[in-house]
């Protein structure tokens, strides 16, 4: 117990000593108040940094969007610590809006990684001093095979800037950090840079909702945008289908069987004539109808509404929307009923 509280001791003196009180200390909490400003002053000065790079944009840019264009390899995002991270975002941003793109580390490039870049790739080097010895030390290798260097630098002079095929300023009046160090609206900056790019890119190429769906098969738009009514209909026995000459009751009996609140009702070639629902048997009980001896001809709905199985799921959502209905017959381009759906289906599949 001595020994512990001895080094407990000589821990806490070191601490104090080199001046980290907090290591062996708890901080003050914050007022709301106080916090808040903070905030506000951080995004003020942020955002000034993004209005100073406007104002600083130039043709330079315009040399990196059509050099990225005519590249007929990839663009190769490379920066080290937090340019590193805003390099893996900007790769990103490229590669999902029609970019073909990919991180590279610099210290890994220079141990072999570099193989991955060659003469037909556009490299964009990321460094806010414009000195990263990392990057500074493949630039001789991508010059050597012939790979065009873009610089997205702070510092116009620097070393990467004055080496680079083209050079993109992205330097800020101050950090947000208090002690002017931590790299944090020189991040910003660079990453909407970044994204300035990519955007510009998507507008040059003419990049589409369907194109950007291909990229993104597992996110919310891309099944709103790739799944067809084919993948979420429902085929074969479980579609409540009767044809026009049973009775009222018998329609009930299907509808409750395949619980889809409906029945299609078709001809003797499987060509949809009418629909009966929920909604139908509501209203004929209310008219009177006697259900045990009504024919369903009786009380169906005539030119129901219809959607090819080819179509996209999102145009079944546009469909019930605007029709005001939950359910849809799926038929092919002769009417044949081949499947149906209801909303319920397309909740399940994500497409709403």
């Amino acid at each position: 117990m001595v020994v512990v509280n001895e080094i407990g001791r000589c821990h806490q003196s070191i601490c104090y000593t080199f001046g980290m009180k907090n290591a062996v200390s708890s901080s003050s909490p914050i007022s709301p108040d106080e916090a808040l400003s903070v905030a506000r002053h951080v995004l003020e000065i942020e955002a000034e940094a993004i209005r100073h790079l406007m104002s600083k944009l130039d043709d330079s840019f315009t040399q990196a969007v059509n050099a990225i264009l005519n590249c007929q390899g990839r663009v190769v995002v490379s920066g080290m610590g937090k340019s590193g991270h805003i390099a893996r975002k900007i790769a990103s941003t490229l590669a999902s809006t029609g970019t073909p793109a990919f991180f590279v580390h610099p210290a890994e490039a220079s141990h072999g990684d570099l193989g991955m870049v060659t003469r037909q790739d556009v490299m964009i080097g990321l460094s806010h001093s414009g000195e990263s010895n990392e990057l500074l030390a493949i630039v001789p290798v991508l010059k050597r095979q012939g790979a065009s260097l873009i610089a997205v630098t702070g510092n116009p002079s620097s070393a990467l800037a004055s080496q680079a095929d083209i050079h993109l300023y992205a330097g800020v009046l101050k950090e947000a950090c208090p002690l002017n160090l931590a790299p944090t609206a020189s991040t910003t900056a660079a990453l909407a840079l970044g994204d300035a790019l990519a955007v510009a890119l998507m507008h040059a190429r003419g990049f589409t909702k369907d194109q950007f769906a291909l990229s993104h098969p597992g996110g919310a738009l891309g099944r709103r945008l790739l799944t067809l009514v084919s993948d979420v209909m429902r085929k074969g026995p479980e579609v409540p289908v009767v044809n026009q000459e049973v009775s009222i009751m018998q329609a009930m009996v299907e509808m409750s069987r395949k619980s889809m609140g409906m029945t299609a009702v078709v001809d003797a070639n499987g060509q949809v004539i009418a629909i009966f629902t929920d909604g139908d048997l509501r209203r004929s009980i209310e008219k009177g109808v006697d259900l045990r001896v009504a024919s369903i001809a009786e009380v169906m709905t005539l030119g129901p509404q219809t959607i090819f199985a080819d179509r996209m799921a999102v145009e079944a959502v546009e469909v019930m929307d605007r029709t005001k209905t939950n359910q849809l017959l799926v038929v092919n381009r002769q009417g044949v009923l081949v499947g149906a759906l209801n909303m319920h289906d397309l909740f399940r599949a994500k497409v709403v």
